[in-house]
């Protein structure tokens, strides 16, 4: 049962994490002409829709990614407790990166892993944001996205091992345990190998697309 209940926290997970909240945004901004998989950084995510859609619909795609992360690990814990939690937010993050329905070519996770911290690990969130945020405002990692989600990634499982090993407190998150350092670990490299794997960037967007868009 207890491994049956692990399949189903894991498979929802998934399949929320799957949601195609960028697509459904340049839908509905653009009536189906735009494609943010060709078009400005070509990854179907809240910073790229900002970029070409505008940032009504980049700010409703990043709010979008985060929610399945948390909704997951939150469905996850009621369906199998703290381990469901974090398999199931992980699994949104491998669903958003990997969704079947578009022939696993998805985001890159940042958002759904953000949702998955909020969920499991809240009392990181908040550390988590501060370092995303001063990584993406210094010019020298800011240029370099790669090496700022590296760094964001590294702390994030750093800081999850350490509330393991000291049993601190979590928050309205699950009781740290093992799986806590183990989930941001498989999570950042789901997102690490998204970023090395990404194709380059098929063009700039139309400008007069954005402009007709963002109104």
């Amino acid at each position: 049962m207890r491994v049956g209940r692990l399949i189903d926290a894991a498979v929802i997970g998934y399949l929320l994490g799957t949601i195609p909240s960028a697509d459904l945004a340049a839908r509905r901004a653009s009536g189906g002409s735009i494609d943010l998989r060709t078009v400005g950084s070509g990854n179907p995510g809240g910073t790229n829709a900002m970029k070409v859609l505008g940032k009504k619909y980049g700010y409703a795609v990043m709010a979008a990614d985060v929610g399945k992360g948390a909704v997951a690990g939150f469905a996850g814990r009621a369906i199998a407790g703290a381990t469901g939690a974090h398999l199931a937010s992980t699994a949104a993050v491998v669903g958003h990166c990997f969704p079947v329905w578009n022939g696993f070519k998805g985001g890159k996770g940042v958002g759904t892993s953000a949702g998955q911290c909020l969920a499991t690990f809240p009392v990181y969130f908040p550390i988590d944001c501060g370092v995303a945020a001063i990584t993406v405002s210094l010019p020298w990692w800011k240029q370099r996205a790669f090496s700022a989600m590296v760094l964001t990634s590294i702390c994030w499982v750093f800081g999850s091992f350490v509330w393991w090993r000291k049993g601190w407190a979590n928050l309205w998150g699950p009781r740290p345990t093992v799986a806590l350092p183990l989930a941001a670990a498989a999570t950042s490299a789901v997102i690490i190998y998204k970023f090395v794997t990404a194709p380059p960037p098929p063009s700039e967007p139309d400008e007069t697309n954005e402009t007709e868009v963002s109104a």
